[in-house]
């Protein structure tokens, strides 16, 4: 494989529902990578359900605005991975702020050969005992699947070669992925890593709402998120996703 990607260039999707509080922070974050990264860098944001002013604000930013009616994240990402016209995706969410360096070392990464993608470390926006407790959770499942999440980037044939994010899925679709890619890049002696020099800053939103401890609570939940992962009853899902900024 060529080691060069000669400055491909990049397609950022960001899913917005209503992001209208938090989403010109992440696309200025945005615009720092871009610009350190020196490329051609192209911003989509899929307005899911909007009510508010989230597509004006991204088109004010020079984002191309796709808009999509489903309650299906992974049908919102791939809404925009449609649109998209780069060589590279990156799919963030819109209450997270990229690294400066993050398209750069994407870039550097695949232009090894050696990787077909990952995820990305991620940081909270601020700490806690909570926070911290479900962090180092979250840490010890990634080291132990070998998957990571946070912001999700390959190249675009290896994308369309897994099929995308599943639409069949409401909840875990990332792990679903990050699953099938590690699968596909194996396949053609490639391997999934995680970008630890370029984390993500993740807003605590979640956290604020439901506790600092609420993850930890979920095992209480399971019979709900159960039913909501086979699309037997969206009511959980529902009230931590999809309706989350109504």
């Amino acid at each position: 494989m060529d080691g060069s990607l000669d400055r491909m260039r990049f397609s950022v999707v960001i899913p917005a529902h209503n992001e209208a509080p938090l989403l010109p922070a992440g696309l200025e974050a945005i615009a720092r990578a871009a610009e350190r990264h020196g490329g051609d860098v192209e911003i989509i944001v899929v307005a899911n359900r909007c009510t508010d002013s989230t597509p004006v604000l991204a088109l004010e930013a020079g984002a191309v605005v796709v808009t999509s009616d489903a309650r299906n994240i992974s049908t919102v990402r791939n809404a925009g991975a449609v649109a998209a016209t780069g060589e590279i995706l990156v799919t963030i969410d819109a209450d997270c702020l990229m690294s400066p360096d993050a398209l750069s070392e994407i870039e550097r990464l695949l232009g090894t050969g050696r990787y077909v993608g990952g995820g990305t470390r991620v940081r909270p926006e601020r700490s806690s005992a909570g926070i911290r407790a479900t962090y180092l959770l979250v840490r010890v499942i990634t080291l132990l699947t070998g998957l990571s999440g946070g912001m999700f980037w390959c190249r675009r044939a290896d994308f369309e070669a897994v099929g995308g994010f599943d639409e069949a899925l409401l909840v875990a679709e990332d792990v679903d992925f990050a699953r099938r890619l590690r699968a596909h890049g194996r396949r053609s002696g490639r391997r999934i890593v995680e970008l630890r020099s370029a984390p993500v800053v993740a807003s605590c939103r979640k956290f604020d709402r439901f506790g600092d401890w609420h993850m930890f609570g979920m095992v209480l939940q399971l019979r709900q998120i159960r039913a909501a992962a086979s699309g037997r009853d969206t009511a959980w899902a529902d009230r931590y996703f999809f309706d989350f900024n109504r």
